[in-house]
């Protein structure tokens, strides 16, 4: 990857409400959203995005009804299985974010192979936060630095900004430029706060399973239209007021 290309992360909202829409269970909504995803990691690359982050399953997720939790499970091996050769010959790379511990032992058997199978490639970046939280990504991560701090590996005056940002599952790669939530719902319910800082946000009235490649050059048109300052003032602003 050459760096220039967009970091898009997406919180794909809506599959219960398109299911009970249609009187069907939420079941296929979530079947028909992971449709969604395909469509919208083939068509993302066309638009300039190096990097898609999408919000699969939550460490809230698991309050959820036991069938509902064992279908979300089941989705990620469908996927997994049915589309891991093409993203292999695609170019690719596949990284699952969040904690292992809890998943039983066939899903992570689906989040090595396809870690695996796609280590290599450098094309095209999907990551998926796979019982993920931000906060749970937080304290985890001053939990490692804490615990090299304890055994003599590291000092508090070591930790910058800089250090802690390695410490979270997304590691060293850089943070989303946008943030697109579908659905019409307007927050980010745990997800990447920290890596968020300086994201611009796009939220988009369509449902998940809905949504394509129309809806996603939406987003990134509207990104394009925004004026990034990340903390700084616009310079005809300091001269207007100056």
């Amino acid at each position: 990857m050459d760096g220039d290309g967009l970091h898009v992360a997406i919180i794909m909202d809506g599959n219960g409400r398109w299911a009970k829409a249609r009187g069907l269970p939420r079941s296929f909504g979530h079947r028909a959203g992971v449709q969604a995803l395909k469509r919208t990691v083939e068509a993302a690359p066309s638009l300039g995005i190096e990097r898609l982050t999408v919000f699969g399953f939550s460490t809230e997720n698991w309050r959820r009804p036991a069938s509902e939790v064992s279908e979300l499970m089941a989705l990620l091996k469908s996927y997994v299985n049915s589309d891991l050769d093409r993203l292999a010959r695609e170019g690719v790379h596949v990284r699952i974010l969040g904690r292992r511990s809890g998943l039983s032992p066939d899903i992570l058997e689906v989040i090595e192979r396809a870690e695996g199978r796609t280590a290599a490639n450098d094309r095209f970046r999907l990551q998926v936060a796979f019982n993920y939280g931000g906060r749970a990504d937080i304290l985890d991560a001053a939990r490692r630095f804490a615990e090299e701090v304890k055994a003599g590996r590291a000092a508090p005056e070591d930790l910058t900004e800089e250090s802690f940002s390695r410490l979270l599952s997304t590691g060293e790669h850089p943070p989303p430029d946008l943030i697109i939530r579908t659905s019409g719902e307007q927050r980010l319910s745990n997800f990447l706060l920290w890596e968020a800082a300086y994201a611009e946000f796009v939220f988009q009235d369509v449902l998940w399973p809905d949504y394509g490649a129309t809806e996603l050059k939406a987003a990134v048109e509207e990104f394009h239209r925004r004026d990034r300052r990340y903390g700084g003032a616009d310079v005809d602003d300091v001269r207007a007021t100056g």
